[in-house]
Parts: structure tokens; sequence; C-alpha cells
């Protein structure tokens, strides 16, 4: 019992792990905020639902990656790849480019 208590007290303590998933949180807000002062930002709920699962996928693949990568030069390509791969994706379901 005592070693779940330290493990999760250890993912806290990981400060580029609570950036990466209370980064999601934080880029959630700026249309919902947006929202509240222009007319030009109408996100409904599935909009909300479906930029969440982008990020938290992105977020998770970005995780398992850098887990099983020891380098930190193949990390950050990987993290590269994922942020275009999520960019793409993004960009394609706002506005149909491809």
């Amino acid at each position: 019992m005592v070693e779940s208590i330290d493990k999760r007290s250890d993912w806290f303590s990981n400060k580029p792990r609570v950036v990466l998933w209370g980064s999601i949180g934080l880029l959630l807000l700026i249309p919902l905020v947006a929202m509240q002062f222009t007319d030009e930002v109408n996100w409904d709920f599935m909009d909300f639902i479906v930029a969440g699962a982008l990020l938290t996928f992105a977020a998770l693949a970005f995780e398992l990656a850098s887990k099983k990568l020891s380098n930190s030069k193949h990390q950050w390509v990987v993290g590269i790849v994922i942020l275009a791969a999520l960019i793409i994706v993004w960009i394609e379901l706002a506005v149909g480019l491809f």
C-alpha cells in the first residue's frame, strides 16, 4: 500500500508530466473564454469533446513514447512528429484543407 502512495506522489513531482497534462485543460480554456467576449468563436459541446480527445491522445502518445525512448533527442523528434500530426488533424477537422 505504501508503494502505491509513493508512486502517486512521484507522478505529481514530475514537472514535465504535470505541465503536459495541465496544458490540455489550459488549451481548452482558451476557446471557452474567447466565447464569452466574441461571437467569432462558436464552439459547442462536441467541439470541446473532440478537441479534448485529440489533445489527450497526443499527450498519451507522447508519454508512452517518451517512456520507451531513453535518448532525449529521440523524445524531441517523437514529440515534434506527434505535434505535427495533431496540428494536421486539427486543421483538417477545422477547415478541411485536404
